[in-house]
Formats: structure tokens, sequence, C-alpha cells
């Protein structure tokens, strides 16, 4: 759906009657050639798509129109689908703006047309789209696409201007003033980063939406959001580089050469027959080097073969050595398969049937088993001790305490020493570190990170996220896991799925939901008998909707389904995101 889509208003069934006849035939496209007709909003002919988005004619009803002036328009609403009339706007809605629109006059160019109006309350200032653009006039891309005139417009405001000398434009690279204006702009999130207006125009009609993100940090939230507050249209679109016919074919490609020193393949190094030991196996560790099976000596394509230069760097580390000495009982899996499991970064990109050929190929290789890495893990325990001093009355700040010393390391076994803090002659008491794990976890449990009853999903808590509490537990968890502690029996389905197969593969059900209310919510939507009584409670809790972003258009009873699952994924997934990422 076009960015009109927050246009849409309720379906008109009304036929087109009132207008003229036309012919049958209907196309619509971009006009070219002699023919160069003008916007009947703006009444301009230029066909620039940067500055006021695509222009398109719909040679039924003669019309011809600027993306950017339709969107703006202050009186036309989306009201039909995207092929439906010119992107989505019918052509009855389209004519009667116009007709609105030829009763008021440009502010600026002091003709008549102006279809555009400043939304602040009391202005009556009316313009022509390029005229507000000539006038540095803002136009808000999102929401109910709003637009400001040059006294009302949003600004950038700064505190204190430390810079005295110019800055680059991140982009063009040019020096600036770094100065807050209509054409100069700063990133919200990297407060040394400046843009000029039309380099970040540029960038995000390439771009689009899915790659539009601070050149500095990369952060895409924050800065999206700040560039369609200051007039940046950002694009529901792929980037354009993604659209490029075969633009990343070469990266698809499996690297088939055998390196080793004496390859004893007749055909040559570059002969490869799947399934035969003539098959080529490249290093498990880089990609980018391989050996035919008979060459290596490998008997099967599920052992593992490394590169000479791989195999140095890994046989020459102290904690490969030590690590590779411990056997697993009842498994084949080795430590470097874990140590080396996930893609180095010199591994080509391979399609996705490939990928799934790698991985049916090799089998339980790339099946990470979580108990196996916990073990292995806990082999690189060094047997150098470190003692904890804890107080079994306080028994989660003096975890904490002990955990955030600098001396502390996670790889030396841990002793336990009970104290007393009231006891003032310090005596010590040998304690068990089964117990003291034991007892740290009921305390994580039952601890304001986590909410539910039995099976508990993270929580959102201001005052633990200050205090870094939630990268804390983690590392309590991860310390008690692999120093033979007891796991956290407590955590929900979806708590668990989010951290083994990620928050983007979860979905959540209502039992995670622990507040009442909300939960009310999602019940009183799953059970809604019409589109009637949906749209009902849509406006009943349409505050709560708009602030959690899970506003949506009804057009049929079975989209209270997606609504119920917007709410449970930004209930028990996206509000606390921060704590997951922390934790």
């Amino acid at each position: 759906m076009a960015c009109g889509a927050a246009r849409e208003g309720k379906s008109d069934t009304a036929a087109l009657e009132l207008l003229p006849s036309a012919p049958r035939k209907m196309n619509e496209s971009k006009t070219g050639g002699s023919q160069n007709p003008t916007c009947v909003f703006c009444r301009k002919n230029d066909d620039c798509p940067i500055k006021y988005g695509e222009k398109k004619t719909n040679e039924k009803w003669n019309l011809t129109v600027h993306y950017y002036c339709l969107l703006m328009s202050s009186g036309i609403w989306q009201r039909g689908k995207e092929e439906e009339g010119v992107y989505g706007f019918l052509i009855e809605d389209i004519r009667k703006e116009v007709t609105r629109a030829s009763k008021l006059k440009c502010c600026i160019c002091k003709k008549t047309g102006a279809s555009i109006g400043c939304v602040t309350p009391r202005c009556k200032r009316s313009y022509h789209f390029p005229c507000g653009l000539q006038r540095e006039c803002i136009f808000q891309f999102t929401g109910n696409f709003a637009s400001f005139c040059w006294n009302h417009r949003p600004v950038q405001i700064i505190t204190s201007n430390n810079y005295r000398d110019s800055l680059p434009c991140t982009i063009c690279l040019e020096f600036i003033e770094p100065i807050p204006t209509y054409s100069i702009l700063r990133s919200p999130c990297c407060k040394n980063a400046w843009f000029h207006r039309d380099c970040l125009q540029v960038q995000a009609i390439n771009a689009g939406v899915f790659f539009f993100r601070c050149t500095v940090c990369n952060n895409s939230d924050i800065f999206q959001k700040e560039m369609l507050r200051m007039g940046i249209h950002i694009p529901e679109k792929d980037a354009s580089w993604e659209l490029e016919e075969n633009a990343y074919q070469e990266l698809l490609q499996h690297y088939e050469h055998c390196d080793v020193r004496r390859c004893r393949c007749k055909e040559g190094r570059d002969y490869n027959v799947p399934d035969s030991k003539w098959e080529i196996k490249r290093c498990q560790c880089c990609g980018s080097r391989g050996t035919h099976l008979a060459c290596s000596s490998l008997q099967s394509w599920e052992q593992n073969w490394e590169c000479l230069e791989c195999r140095g760097i890994l046989y020459n580390s102290g904690d490969f050595q030590k690590a590779k000495k411990h056997t697993l009982p009842n498994t084949n899996v080795g430590i470097t398969d874990c140590l080396l499991e996930e893609s180095s970064p010199k591994l080509p990109r391979q399609s996705p049937g490939a990928q799934r050929e790698d991985l049916l190929r090799q089998g339980s290789k790339f099946r990470r088993d979580i108990s196996t890495l916990i073990i292995e893990l806990g082999f690189q325990i060094k047997k150098k001790a470190k003692r904890l001093f804890i107080d079994k009355a306080n028994i989660w700040n003096s975890a904490l305490d002990g955990f955030r010393n600098q001396n502390f390391n996670p790889s030396y076994t841990i002793e336990i020493a009970y104290v007393n803090e009231n006891d003032h002659f310090g005596k010590e008491q040998p304690g068990s570190k089964q117990e003291f794990l034991s007892l740290l976890m009921q305390q994580l449990e039952n601890s304001p990170l986590f909410e539910g009853s039995l099976s508990k999903n993270l929580s959102l808590n201001s005052q633990a996220l200050k205090e870094n509490l939630y990268y804390e537990a983690g590392k309590m968890l991860a310390i008690s896991l692999v120093h033979g502690g007891p796991s956290p029996g407590f955590f929900s389905k979806t708590l668990f799925n989010c951290l083994v197969y990620g928050p983007e593969s979860t979905q959540p059900i209502l039992d995670d939901v622990s507040d009442f209310d909300v939960a009310q919510i999602i019940i009183r939507i799953n059970t809604a008998a019409t589109v009637a009584d949906l749209n009902s409670l849509i406006n009943e809790y349409y505050n709560y909707l708009e602030l959690i972003g899970c506003l949506r258009l009804i057009t049929s009873l079975s989209d209270k389904y997606m609504l119920a699952k917007d709410i449970l994924v930004y209930h028990v997934i996206k509000r606390v995101q921060a704590p997951f990422e922390r934790w």
C-alpha cells in the first residue's frame, strides 16, 4: 500500500455517474514524448520524482497529478484500493478536491488552486505543493499527512551549540554550518552527525523504509521517526540496489576448487562430482578454500576439514587445545563444532536452496545442542578458584557485588564463603556452590525483572533498566548454567523461544499477558461477533492502540485476529525489547 494508505476512509459505493463520459480504454502511465500535461493541483508540468513524486496520468479521465500534490492535499482521502483511480484515490474525489482548491488562493504565488493548508489552528495559509517547497514549508509523509507553513513548521532544537567549526554532511561530505535550519538537519541519535535536507531525501528515496538509517550509528527507528517529523519522505519500498536484477549473482556461487598441495584428481582442481570421492568440500571455518574428499583422505562429507590457514589459527590457540582434550559421552560433536558453527565473514552468501542442501548434508553438525554447548563451556573453567562472600540474608545484593567486582572472572572455579554483615568479627563459613546458585535462581524468579505466576516473561522495570539489572540477571543465569547450578525452570515457552530462536520467530499466547486489563482487551477483540462490534472496540481503546502502534483498518471480521496478534506481540515482546537486549 502506498503512503496514502493512512488517508483511507469509508468505502464509497456510488458509481461515477456524475462524471463526464470518457473512452472505455483505461491506461495509467507516465506521459512522455511530445505530450507534457500539467498537474491538476499545482498546474506545473515538471516531472521530478524526487521533488514532487511520480507524475502520473489517467488517460481515461484526462487527469494528471504529481504524487506528492495528491497525497498532501488537505481535503482528500484514499478511499479505494491501490489499483483504483490514481494510487487508490478515486477520480471523483480528486475532481472534488480540484474544485475545492480552485476557490483557494495560494499565499505564495497568489494563484488559485491551493489545495494544501497549514494544519496549525487559526493559520489560514494555503499553498501549492511546489510553492510550499520553495517557501520552505514542511510536509510530513506519515500519520495524517500534515503540512506546516514557514511560521509554524517543526524545528530541531539543540540546548547548546559547542560546534565552532564547520562539519561535513555525512552523506555528501561537503562542509556545512552545524546549525539546525530548514536545509540543514541533525541526526537525533548521533549528535555530531549533520546532513543536507536534499542529501537525506535522495538517500531515503534510494534506500526505502527497510534500509534508511543513520549513516553513523545505523539506528533506524529513532532516526526515521525524526526525519519523518522534519518532512523527509521515506517510501515503503525495497532499496533501489536490491531491485537490480542479478545484482548479487556472484555471491550465490559456491567455491568449487581443490586447494591442497597435491590434487589427486586427473580431471583437474575444478572437477566436482557430488556424492563421490571427487566432491569438493569447503573449509568449515572460512569457506574460501576447498578440497576433494579423496585429496584429504576424507571418508564422508560429514567429516570436518579446515584449510591450512585456519588450522594454524585453531591449533595454536591454547583454549582450543585444552578444550579438545575432553571427550563427550554419546556425542560426536567436538569443541570445534561449537566454536566454529557460525558462518565466517569470509563465507560467500548462499542461496536458500544451497544453504538447505549444506544443512542436510552436514546433518547434526549444524544442530546446536544447548546442553552440549553448556558442557563444552564448562570444560573451559579453570581450576584457579575465586571466592565469593555471600550474605545468606541478602543473597541478591551480595551476589551483585561479587559479580560486579572487577577481580571476578566467570572462567574461574567459584568458591562460596557465607558471611554475616552484622557480625563485626568477620567470621566466614564455607558454603556450597550448588546451594548458593539454587538460592540465587529463586531470588531471580521472584525478582521484579519477571512477571507472571508460574511461567514467567520479562517485565518492563525502568529502575532495573537504569541500574542495568537485566544484564546482571543474564550474567547470573549464564554462570549458574555453566558452573553446574540449576536451570531456570520458571521461563515461559515464549521467553525460551525468544532466547533460542529469536523474538522475530516467536508468537506469544494469551497466557503470556499478566496485565489483566490488556488481557481483557485481547479477549474482547477475539470474541467480537460483527465488524461493527470490532470497530466499536477500536474506538473504545483508540488511545491505547494508537500509543502502542496497533491501529489498523478493519475491512472484515477476520481482521480481529491480526489485531489481537499485534497487541500480543507488542505487549509480550516489543514492549520489553530494551530489557531483552540488555539480558
